[in-house]
């Protein structure tokens, strides 16, 4: 095990290192991007690369990526995926999975989520973004909250930087900055 990742997880660079001291922000509470295969190069990357680093200027946020199944049907891929992303959560931590069936909050009630997670002293939350058959039942069981980006599906490659784009949104929100109109 490395730095909490289990074997077989291929663990990616941690993305800032940073903590504010302010309460203005998530003091504390570490976020995890658990996703199912490597990200694109191009404009997925770009756009991620863009939000987290400005999201790390808030809060700590890893990049833990799983590889995807590769073969078999959409079944088996799903739960071969399932079971790699079941066995890299970390005890302990808030789990959120992806999901078009999930809740569908605003933004601005999403970061009144995040806010009372941070109230109760939640220190760990993963937000799980499948592969491109989405995820296996046993997943979503397993998640404290499935939340859905929108009604309509989205590749997994585009719901990370959405996911991103959200949850710096959010920490925005939380702290009264004028990004969110």
């Amino acid at each position: 095990m490395i730095h909490g990742v289990p074997h077989g997880v291929k663990y990616r660079a941690k993305l800032a290192n940073v903590r504010l001291v302010s309460n203005t922000f998530l003091c504390g509470m570490k976020l995890r991007l658990l996703m199912v295969g490597r990200t694109v190069r191009g404009h997925v990357s770009e756009g991620m690369e863009e939000y987290l680093e400005r999201l790390g200027r808030m809060a700590k946020v890893d990049q833990v990526v799983v590889p995807e199944a590769g073969v078999g049907d959409a079944i088996h891929q799903r739960q071969t995926e399932g079971t790699r992303i079941l066995a890299a959560l970390v005890p302990g931590e808030l789990v959120v999975a992806l999901d078009e069936r999930g809740e569908m909050p605003d933004s601005r009630s999403f970061a009144a989520r995040l806010g009372a997670w941070r109230d109760k002293g939640v220190r760990q939350v993963v937000f799980i973004i499948g592969g491109a058959h989405g995820l296996d039942e046993a997943v979503r069981q397993r998640a404290d909250l499935v939340l859905a980006l929108s009604s309509m599906t989205f590749p997994h490659q585009l719901v990370r930087v959405v996911l991103a784009e959200q949850l710096y949104r959010a920490f925005t929100i939380l702290g009264g900055r004028p990004y969110h109109h």
